[in-house]
């Protein structure tokens, strides 16, 4: 039956600045590039990038439509990335010019924080 989640698809119009959020600064690897040669399909490239065990799926669109603003949308809100040491690593991120849209708090035994990628999602930090 179904054994994972396989991947999360971001649809990004700035291509290129999310790739290299996405490898410089967040350390995911580039597993392949495709450009996408479809006459008017506004899909350009879909690029799948991996870290550990896990897979994102960039897909590059000419002219996307906005992000909402919404945070209680129906739909997915965000995508957790696990940290060993919260403030190692948002002192890391911060050296890379990514500063927290939400500060870390304590949550039980664990810390959370939250930053934005180039297009505006937000990534959840956890420390377990």
């Amino acid at each position: 039956m179904i054994k994972r989640i396989d991947h999360v698809e971001i649809t990004t119009g700035k291509l290129e600045e999310t790739l290299a959020f996405y490898t410089n600064v967040l350390g995911f690897k580039i597993k392949e590039r495709n450009p996408m040669n479809r006459p008017g399909s506004p899909l350009q490239e879909i690029d799948f990038l991996t870290l550990g065990d896990t897979m994102i799926e960039i897909l590059g669109v000419k002219d996307p439509a906005p992000l909402s603003t919404n945070v209680w949308q129906t739909g997915y809100r965000m995508m957790a990335l696990e940290v060993d040491d919260m403030d190692k690593t948002l002192a890391e991120l911060k050296t890379k010019g990514v500063e927290p849209t939400r500060p870390p708090m304590v949550m039980g035994k664990t810390k959370r924080a939250e930053i934005k990628d180039p297009n505006g999602l937000s990534i959840e930090l956890r420390q377990w």
